[in-house]
């Protein structure tokens, strides 16, 4: 299939051997405007991408949500969603996950089959991405939604066998997901035994609060950075500019 232009941007940044910062928005803590807002302020402090989506999304209002971030800024917006009715049209692009640190058939290729139609019909671009949960110290949003347990933390070998299994069904990136609230980030020891097993692209999220740690996962081996809680403290702003400026090596 031929790669979309999203998915080659991305690779030809990755190639280029310059680092990733995307900011995750989720459309049930935010409002329109506040999305807007955060949306102008995250492309001027540098990230690459932004990505939309929850576990808890209510999609009545997704449409005008993405929508009203895609009016103020001019890099991607891209869906990342929980299930098959987190799909918006105004999209550039979708994260096409797949819950492979699970066993819950639903989340590993049924919410797919669900939702690829649409995905079709919209003309989103998809970006089929192996989503795996890393145990982070606490219960998440997407590890009690989902009902899977996450890949334990001291166990890397385990997260790097999931990585390799999904470079070789096809996949385009590994997402390492501590999730929402992580209490502990994904180990370094493991993202680097995943880079030492896979070619693709890593994204890493969860639990990242600060320039230092976006740092460490970076030097261990992560491609591209996700944060996305820090955007609901009063220096959020400010943080989200320290983090892309140690992405950038500014």
């Amino acid at each position: 299939m031929k790669k979309g232009r999203i998915f080659t941007g991305i690779l030809e940044q990755i190639n280029a051997g310059k680092k990733g910062y995307w900011i995750l928005l989720d459309p049930d803590e935010f409002t329109d405007k506040e999305a807007a807002s955060i949306a102008a302020e995250a492309q001027q402090a540098g990230a690459d991408a932004l990505l939309i989506g929850g576990s808890l999304l209510q999609t009545n209002h997704l449409n005008n949500f993405v929508a009203g971030v895609k009016n103020v800024v001019d890099i991607p917006v891209i869906l990342f969603p929980g299930d098959a009715t987190q799909i918006s049209g105004k999209a550039d692009a979708i994260l096409f996950l797949s819950l492979v640190s699970g066993r819950n058939p639903m989340n590993l290729i049924g919410e797919q089959v669900k939702g690829a139609p649409l995905i079709k019909e919209l003309g989103i671009e998809p970006i089929s991405t192996a989503y795996m949960l890393i145990e982070s110290g606490a219960i998440t949003s997407v590890e009690f939604m989902s009902n899977t347990r996450p890949l334990p933390r001291s166990k890397p070998m385990i997260a790097a066998a999931h990585a390799l299994a999904a470079q070789y069904m096809g996949m385009s990136m590994i997402y390492l997901e501590a999730g929402s609230g992580a209490s502990l980030p994904v180990p370094n020891e493991m993202i680097r035994l995943v880079r030492e097993y896979v070619d693709i692209p890593i994204i890493c999220g969860g639990g990242i609060r600060d320039a230092a740690s976006a740092t460490e996962k970076l030097e261990a081996g992560a491609d591209i950075i996700v944060t996305g809680n820090l955007l609901n403290d009063k220096n959020g702003t400010t943080v989200m500019r320290e983090i892309a400026d140690a992405v950038k090596g500014r």
